[in-house]
């Protein structure tokens, strides 16, 4: 018996070691829910992952707790079956209350972000309630539609504005109107998300949600860059660029347009066919004299390659790198799907019927056009 007594006394232990090794904890009251389940989720930036399935007691409380690293909040929610009942941000150290049902109406303590989320999640659903009612019961529902969405898009910039370093305002920017419309739809939101991004990462830089942001605002800015690119171009002809030389210095697209101008795009690792210095330095000597330039964009990630290839293979016309590779806003503005790719601008606008399969048809086209 003795021996006996000692085993669940060590079992005991090494279970409260385990439980004093986590630094966060949940404590919950499930209203009409004694004896059965909690479901734990981790908010993995656009995927729930499970973490764990908590058994509720006969006199309906739970317990949970976790390890949360600092400078890293984690957002965790409850769920009871299919019903999210619950809300969370947690810091690390952070002791919680959840008083909750099974129908998602709860409240908390502990934690003024979880506080501030829970808020922010009842602004949006009073939103998206208010935008079903107008659609289902007015008449002309669209210039309802219309205030009800600028009023809570203003609103939820003054938020995002008043919470630079709160994780809230990251659920906030990327809620959804509907599936294939955000609420933050504007082009210029991107700047937002940029300085959301830059703030919160002074705070959480190894956050897995700030990370998420700062790439949604990365690519958001550059879609502006490009909308930026198609309207200058629609005065000249062609999307312009502005991209570092051999020297570091930026070479503009624009300045570098002669009668004819080949832009170029390339990579110093794929293989060029027929663009290669021993087919392009001949008609670059014979046609540069008449008018003829070349703008050759290197799509390298490895400057330092292509560099050392420009150099050794002593290139003569305007070179110029863009490190982004294919990330790069010019493949999408350019529709580059494979290297090497030539445009011809030729009288300063793009001649989109140029068809070039090989150095006879670059020689063709220069000799028509120059």
């Amino acid at each position: 018996m003795r021996s006996f007594s000692q085993f669940v006394a060590a079992v005991l232990l090494t279970a409260a070691a385990v439980s004093c090794g986590k630094n966060t904890s949940i404590e919950g009251t499930l209203h009409e829910g004694a004896g059965e389940s909690v479901i734990v989720k981790l908010l993995d930036v656009n995927r729930f992952q499970v973490l764990d399935t908590v058994k509720v007691s006969d006199a309906g409380t739970f317990r949970y707790a976790l390890d949360v690293e600092a400078g890293k909040p984690e957002f965790i929610y409850l769920f009871h079956g299919e019903r999210q009942i619950a809300s969370l941000l947690l810091k690390k150290g952070d002791k919680v209350n959840v008083n909750t049902d099974t129908l998602g109406v709860y409240t908390v303590e502990g934690s003024e972000e979880s506080l501030k989320l829970q808020q922010v999640e009842k602004d949006y659903a009073a939103f998206i309630r208010e935008m079903d009612r107008i659609l289902n019961k007015e008449s002309e529902p669209d210039a309802a539609l219309s205030r009800c969405y600028v009023q809570y898009y203003r609103d939820r910039v003054k938020y995002v504005m008043g919470n630079m370093n709160s994780l809230t305002v990251v659920p906030v920017l990327f809620q959804q109107v509907n599936p294939s419309l955000p609420v933050f739809s504007q082009s210029t939101d991107g700047i937002l998300m940029r300085n959301v991004a830059d703030s919160l990462k002074t705070f959480y830089p190894e956050s897995r949600y700030v990370k998420a942001l700062d790439k949604e605002a990365a690519r958001r800015v550059a879609l502006m860059d490009v909308e930026a690119k198609i309207s200058s171009a629609k005065e000249m002809g062609f999307i312009d660029m502005s991209l570092p030389g051999m020297d570091g210095k930026p070479v503009q697209l624009s300045d570098a347009v002669s009668k004819v101008t080949m832009l170029y795009f390339w990579a110093s690792s794929t293989e060029q066919t027929f663009f290669t210095v021993d087919n392009l330095l001949p008609l670059y000597q014979e046609f540069h004299p008449k008018g003829f330039e070349i703008y050759a964009v290197s799509l390298d990630s490895d400057k330092a390659a292509w560099a050392s290839a420009v150099r050794n293979q002593k290139l003569p016309w305007i070179n110029v790198c863009d490190t982004r590779g294919a990330a790069s806003p010019y493949v999408l503005s350019y529709g580059i799907g494979s290297l090497p790719m030539v445009w011809f601008i030729t009288d300063g606008t793009i001649d989109t019927d140029a068809r070039v399969r090989n150095a006879a048809d670059i020689r063709a086209y220069l000799r028509r056009n120059l």
